[in-house]
């Protein structure tokens, strides 16, 4: 497999594209961090769009700032899946703002990901509902990260593979399950947090070996991104298994 298609196939990345100085001298070059960025890994997720919309014309700036190749995905904002949770009056207009906004990224937009509350319970109508008003307004890639163990039974799953949504393989996992990739098999997402501490941990060499075995073994597009934003080993941690999968194109 060519560099290129190795990094289409799999999207590593981190949330959010901050340099940390220790790693600066790897995202050499002029430009934006956003920019030094993408010229190395080939992915990144959004997650401020979970706590902010953002006007149509910056994610259309943000596109236009990074190679052809590059895609962003996009947390779906806490309005739908914390407040409304899903229902009620206002979600299909705030999910239509939503949609209206990250579009403007073009064929750089990768998937959207929805991150659910530990205490949104499944509830097959509610959920079934929410997706289907989803379907009729957007057909890209979308992965979903259920916290309450609930969502790991297979009518859950049966639903999720129905709309074509991804169930997210999570590190910390909330119940075993949720440590594997699960519903629509066209995507593979994972979201690694960090562990034992989330947000701080750094993962080991053999976790990340392992991990790229994992991933290699799958069909069809991969997404990996690592949250373990707080002292900055997601950037060491994506250059790691981006070396492993793709070791032609990250130095």
């Amino acid at each position: 497999m060519s560099g290129v298609r190795q990094r289409e196939r799999y999207r590593i990345g981190c949330a959010g594209w901050a340099i940390p100085s220790p790693y600066a001298a790897q995202f050499a070059g002029p430009g934006t961090h956003l920019q030094r960025y993408a010229r190395v890994l080939p992915a990144v997720e959004i997650n401020s769009s979970f706590y902010r919309s953002h006007q149509p014309q910056t994610y259309a700036r943000w596109a236009a700032s990074v190679p052809e190749r590059f895609q962003f995905a996009v947390k779906m904002p806490r309005t739908i899946t914390h407040m409304a949770r899903l229902s009620g009056v206002g979600v299909e207009a705030a999910l239509k703002q939503f949609l209206d906004e990250v579009t403007a990224l073009g064929a750089k937009l990768g998937p959207l990901l929805m991150q659910l509350p530990p205490s949104l319970a499944f509830d097959g109508a509610v959920a079934g509902r929410f997706f289907e008003t989803l379907r009729n307004q957007f057909s890209g890639g979308v992965a979903c990260e259920p916290r309450h163990p609930s969502w790991f039974e297979p009518s859950a799953n049966a639903l999720l593979v129905r709309h074509q949504v991804a169930r997210v393989a999570a590190d910390p996992a909330v119940v075993p399950a949720a440590a594997q990739p699960g519903g629509w098999t066209g995507l593979t997402y994972y979201r690694l947090h960090g562990s034992p501490r989330m947000y701080y941990s750094a993962y080991s060499t053999e976790f990340l070996e392992t991990l790229a075995q994992k991933l290699a073994a799958t069909t069809g597009p991969v997404w990996c991104i690592f949250d373990n934003t707080a002292a900055g080993a997601a950037t060491a941690n994506a250059l790691h298994l981006a070396k492993l999968l793709c070791p032609h194109t990250v130095e």
